[in-house]
């Protein structure tokens, strides 16, 4: 892929996937939203990506979108950037089977909340505030937001976010639920890079199988959770990391996992 607004950097085994609009809070204009769709084809794709780090650069993390394109007469519609800018790329964030972690290093508005909160894990800058800024201006939470958002802290205080636009700073999001973990503004990217390192260390594929199943739940009763579980454990066992964590275990050592 090749863009001015999201570059991709394969650090290690960690896919970094940087949204680079930030005279604009990074918020999504067609170009930068086709580009994160290839960065995640191509992190999906690429046997040496076992981890998936998404950040930004600049004061936000991402401001949503771009109401300059969104109200130009020779531009999409709203429908359309919805159907074609972010739910391909709130898909890909759910079903692309490595662990995938939004390091949010500033504001996260509207869109770019939602975005951010699709990801497996969540960290955030101290100084991070996220909003649902959607009712401010008439529209509804898309972007997954009224799917997501109510299933990481309840029905009750989704709605109140949603409807009072409220900002939510980052040790508020972590205590009610919304993200994993905050950290300081100093070592926030030294430390978010950790959990990625960290991620693509582990066994890639049950990893993924984890999250197939966890987006499973949402909408398995309890005995088909069980068996689909039974299956995918099945297919996890058949892993060449599987059976290097067991030897590890045995040997007293720690294991060598290949994402295989």
């Amino acid at each position: 892929m090749s863009s001015e607004t999201v570059s991709l950097d394969v650090i290690g085994n960690v896919g970094k996937i940087t949204l680079n609009r930030p005279a604009v809070f990074n918020s999504f204009n067609k170009e930068m939203a086709m580009a994160t769709q290839a960065a995640l084809d191509e992190c999906a794709t690429n046997s040496t990506v076992r981890s998936i780090l998404i950040t930004a650069e600049g004061k936000a993390f991402c401001a949503g979108q771009d109401l300059q394109e969104a109200i130009d007469p020779d531009g999409p519609d709203i429908k359309k950037i919805v159907l074609e800018h972010y739910n391909p790329i709130i898909r890909r964030l759910r079903t692309i089977e490595k662990p995938i972690i939004c390091a949010v290093n500033g504001v996260a508005a509207g869109a770019g909340a939602n975005v951010a909160l699709a990801a497996d894990i969540v960290v955030a800058k101290k100084s991070a505030v996220f909003v649902q800024a959607f009712s401010s201006i008439g529209l509804i939470p898309d972007s997954g937001g009224t799917y997501i958002l109510p299933r990481l802290i309840g029905w009750q205080k989704a709605a109140a976010l949603m409807m009072l636009a409220d900002k939510v700073d980052a040790m508020e999001a972590e205590r009610i639920g919304m993200i994993y973990k905050w950290f300081e503004d100093e070592s926030f990217e030294a430390d978010a890079m950790k959990i990625a390192e960290k991620l693509a260390r582990l066994p890639t594929k049950g990893l993924g199988y984890t999250k197939r199943l966890l987006n499973a739940s949402f909408h398995n009763a309890l005995e088909d959770q069980l068996t689909e579980e039974a299956e995918v454990q099945a297919h996890a066992a058949a892993t060449s990391d599987f059976k290097e964590g067991v030897q590890a275990f045995l040997d007293k050592r720690r294991p060598n996992f290949t994402g295989e």
